[in-house]
């Protein structure tokens, strides 16, 4: 056992190499368009302690604190590859390395797993997209960080604009205010600045333009500089093809994404499962709404190990703008009442949706919702009926390998504290968090308790979808094994 000198000494050791990965960690993001994260909690622009507790958090999926001394030269070793745009989870990469290297020298082996990005640096900055947000609100602003955020050095996505109708002569100032500041996810991270005599916002460095809008067929977006623009809809007042197709009238508009279900034969992406079935012919497409893309990875997940034969999706869901504070008329039933005193239960189209990006799930799920009291963070329980039978450790055992080591392990995250609550996972970017203790399994039986943030880990997808279809998308290391990773821990399990 270390004395009270040692433990100090250690800690102080650990914080120098967490302040000497910081000047790294932000060359690779701007200089290379390289995000590092450690089991998909980005590093990027975090300080000291952040980056310390990053590593310690590590334990709740891989059982073990991420050590420094390993991740620092590691880092390190990356900053000397040369490497072009790239998504790479350190701790997961480490983790290979030590299982698979075989020996091998650290930069040979990073070199060999890298093979797509080494020496690919770009010298100026690279393909980019042009994006306007139309709307402001919850999701839109939660977007608008997203985008500043990811902005490296032009590469990407490129927040050029945002449209809303004029709510007051000081508009523009409120409107940056309420991007500067949140009740549920904290200030914003940097500095924002105002020009109210050319109706910008720079955040960051990126320079927003307020457009003024109640047509969103009569936008001239080339006035602005604004090319081939894919428009961000999250206001949800149209969800259907005529009604989105409008945006597409505006001069400058190439593509439209709405944040919110769709109707008709509009195409519902779910990023992880069907976001394949984008095409370049496809100009209006739907990020389906957050409770769907919470349940729908987890649930093929079960369905691909388990089968599901039929099951129940019960929501409980924070209250959203659509309620009243106190009671009220509301043409809704339920939800004139007052949202922030009452439990109150509503209808929920998630279960079905499902079937849109998981066809295979068609009229085998029911749903329903319960909204409550608190601002942010839902949860889905599903009950499930399986084809065959299971027990709680090893569907545990599973959904962490897939939090782990699949293609859904940005979707998937699982967590097995005794202690968590739902504020706990706000600014989740997952989209559903697995809650490992809650599990119920009896013979083929399943309840799965997921936890979600609603807005943030949704905004995280609605992101994923827009790089898809902006073909702007970082390839991540290092690559998924699910099936080997997956099926080889289940028996050792077994065995």
């Amino acid at each position: 056992m270390q004395t009270s000198d040692e433990c100090l000494a250690t800690w102080m050791g650990r914080e120098a190499l967490a302040e000497a990965m910081i000047p790294v960690i932000g060359r690779l993001y701007r200089e290379s368009n390289v995000v590092i994260s450690i089991h998909g909690r980005s590093l990027v622009n975090k300080s000291t302690m952040s980056i310390l507790k990053a590593h310690r958090f590590a334990r709740r999926i891989s059982k073990e604190e991420l050590p420094l001394e390993e991740t620092a030269p590691l880092l390190n070793a990356l900053a000397r590859l040369g490497l072009g745009p790239a998504a790479i989870d350190i701790a997961r990469l480490n983790q290979k390395y030590k299982e698979k290297g075989d020996g091998a020298r650290l930069e040979d082996f990073l070199r060999a797993e890298l093979a797509g990005v080494v020496n690919k640096k770009a010298s100026k900055a690279g393909a980019s997209t042009d994006v306007v947000l139309y709307g402001f609100g919850r999701i839109g602003r939660l977007l608008a960080r997203l985008l500043v955020e990811q902005a490296g050095g032009g590469h990407g996505l490129r927040l050029r604009a945002i449209v809303v109708r004029k709510g007051a002569d000081n508009d523009i100032v409120k409107r940056a205010s309420l991007l500067r500041r949140d009740s549920v996810h904290g200030s914003f991270e940097g500095s924002i600045k105002v020009d109210a005599g050319t109706n910008t916002i720079t955040a960051n460095g990126v320079r927003i333009q307020v457009i003024y809008a109640d047509d969103p067929a009569a936008i001239d977006y080339t006035a602005y500089g604004i090319q081939d623009a894919l428009i961000v809809d999250n206001t949800g007042r149209w969800r259907d093809l005529e009604g989105l197709s409008q945006h597409l009238l505006s001069k400058g508009a190439s593509r439209v994404l709405l944040t919110a279900p769709g109707k008709g034969d509009l195409k519902n992406i779910v990023h992880g499962i069907n976001h394949g079935d984008i095409t370049d012919q496809d100009r209006i497409v739907t990020a389906a709404s957050c409770t769907t893309n919470a349940i729908t990875p987890v649930l093929q997940a079960i369905n691909d190990r388990y089968g599901v034969i039929h099951g129940h999706v019960e929501t409980v869901h924070s209250f959203t703008n659509d309620q009243n504070l106190i009671d009220n008329f509301h043409k809704g039933d339920r939800r004139g009442r007052s949202a922030a005193l009452n439990m109150v239960i509503t209808e929920t189209g998630a279960a079905k949706a499902v079937a849109k990006a998981l066809p295979e799930l068609a009229g085998k799920l029911t749903g329903s919702s319960i909204r409550v009291p608190t601002a942010n963070v839902s949860m889905a329980i599903l009950n499930l009926t399986l084809e065959r039978s299971t027990t709680k450790d090893e569907v545990n055992t599973y959904l962490r390998e897939m939090a782990l080591h699949s293609d859904l392990r940005q979707q998937i995250d699982y967590m097995d504290s005794p202690e968590v609550v739902s504020s706990d996972f706000v600014g989740s970017r997952h989209t559903g968090i697995v809650d490992g203790l809650a599990t119920l399994s009896t013979d083929r039986n399943l309840v799965l308790y997921v936890w979600y943030d609603n807005e943030f880990g949704y905004s995280c997808q609605v992101v994923r979808v827009m790089e898809e279809m902006a073909a702007v998308k970082r390839p991540s290391f290092p690559s998924a094994n699910v099936v080997e990773e997956a099926l080889s821990v289940l028996a050792t399990v077994a065995s």
